[in-house]
């Protein structure tokens, strides 16, 4: 059988990229820099000293196409890189499609899912720095499980502050991390100033990931040798995700392919920015013209219906402030099971590419999130993790599509992570007892008011 016609694309170990790709250095307008919040003044790498590792504050800021991959995080990425491109050939079955569909999957190693592509960078940077001690804040859960597996490795204790409701929805997740020796806070808390006033304002808050962002951030700040990692949003996390599409842009060349569609979740922008990298890079010089869709829970839906302007980071305003789409950093998204996407804003990088009309955004509901996330899992036999369902359902809404107009397009769409985790929210499904939701325009401006004026 030729590779062709094989279901699944592996890349031999030989071929994994030795360089991460920095999409800042081909962008024609880059992103607003990031405001200190002390002065309004844009930021400099040295005002990130105190939260970040050096090193990763200067991630943040370069400029360079391609920065080495150390020869000790590749050690690690050996262990369970390259990971595999798969076509869905059962899937294209059912949907009686002409279209060719395919699908990078992150989710064989610990943690389930992409995050561990930049949590062992972020952690080795610090060790190397010498810092003794790591926080950060964990949604659905996957960067906190992935960074308790980094943390561990090298043996650096790390404190995780887990949204509230997403702690209580996936219990399992917890217990890894504490199985690999994180410590694991419901967020918000009382151990911080930040969480403590969130929870006299409102004792019931089931948290979000921006006010457990200010809880990390603030025990990173007030700890000595302690400093902050965070597994979304950042240039330096879409930098270490490059690998994912840098790989999966070799694997099709090996079968003679190119996408015409590019799909994949956006809560942060972690997972749907590293896939696009070299993708977009090809775009941007006029090489290609794929579409590139980034898909979003209509319970959060910050690229289709906020603002493009500076917000915080996080809900206690602690960190730099960002130009990116955004809710307003007060706006606590519902309790959907999507909760890697439970966030106000979006990476300043994909803000900027879809501000420019680079990158096209669909906000989903949940129900048919899962019934995507089932039909994908009956057929490809692996179950999927909410967040990642979201680029399914398109996925599957573009290949019907194609049936429709008998165009046999390429679609490429990232399997970011499994649901094995998650049967909760599957049980719920299963018992239909899922609802759907969307803020109103009026919560909505509820979250814009909390917006920063600059200037």
């Amino acid at each position: 059988m030729s590779i062709k016609d094989a279901n699944r694309i592996n890349l031999p170990e030989s071929e994994m990229p030795k360089q991460w790709y920095n999409i800042l250095a081909d962008m024609k307008e880059r992103p607003d820099p990031y405001l200190n919040p002390a002065t309004n003044q844009p930021a400099k790498p040295e005002d990130f000293f105190p939260i970040f590792a050096e090193e990763l504050a200067r991630q943040e800021f370069a400029t360079e196409p391609f920065i080495d991959i150390p020869e000790e995080i590749a050690e690690i990425y050996r262990m369970y890189r390259p990971s595999p491109l798969i076509r869905a050939r059962q899937l294209e079955k059912l949907l009686d499609t002409p279209a060719k569909i395919y699908f990078k999957y992150e989710g064989n190693n610990t943690s389930g899912s992409h995050k561990l592509n930049s949590a062992v960078p972020q952690v080795y940077y610090n060790k190397k720095q010498g810092i003794k001690n790591l926080t950060t804040e964990t949604g659905a859960g996957q960067w906190g499980t992935a960074l308790a597996v980094a943390a561990n490795f090298f043996g650096v204790p790390l404190t995780v502050f887990m949204v509230k409701i997403s702690a209580e929805q996936k219990p399992y997740r917890k217990a890894i991390m504490e199985t690999f020796n994180a410590k694991v806070i419901k967020s918000p808390s009382t151990t911080t100033h930040a969480g403590t006033i969130i929870l006299e304002a409102d004792p019931t808050c089931t948290g979000s990931l921006g006010t457990a962002i200010s809880e990390a951030v603030e025990a990173a700040v007030t700890t000595p040798d302690t400093r902050y990692v965070l597994g979304s949003v950042l240039n330096q996390v879409l930098l270490h995700q490059s690998i994912i599409g840098l790989e999966a842009q070799k694997q099709l060349e090996l079968v003679d392919e190119y996408p015409d569609i590019i799909i994949g979740c956006a809560g942060g922008g972690s997972n749907l920015g590293g896939l696009l990298g070299p993708f977009m890079r090809d775009k941007i010089q006029g090489k290609t013209n794929p579409r590139i869709i980034a898909v979003e829970p209509a319970a959060c839906p910050s690229l289709t219906r906020g603002k493009y302007a500076y917000d915080f980071c996080d809900q206690g305003k602690i960190t730099p402030m960002a130009k990116m789409y955004t809710l307003g950093c007060g706006f606590i998204p519902s309790s959907i099971h999507a909760g890697g996407l439970r966030y106000h804003g979006m990476s300043p990088i994909l803000s900027k590419l879809y501000h420019d009309g680079l990158l096209e955004a669909t906000s989903v509901f949940q129900t048919a999130v899962f019934d995507a996330a089932v039909t994908f899992a009956k057929h490809e036999t692996i179950l999927p993790a909410p967040e990642s369902a979201h680029a399914i359902r398109t996925a599957i809404d573009e290949a019907l599509k194609c049936k429709e107009s008998g165009e046999a397009k390429t679609i490429l769409f990232g399997l970011s992570g499994h649901g094995n985790f998650d049967l909760a929210a599957y049980t719920e499904y299963n018992e239909k007892k899922l609802t759907d939701y969307a803020p109103s325009d009026e919560e909505l401006e509820a979250g814009f008011k909390s917006l920063p004026v600059i200037g």
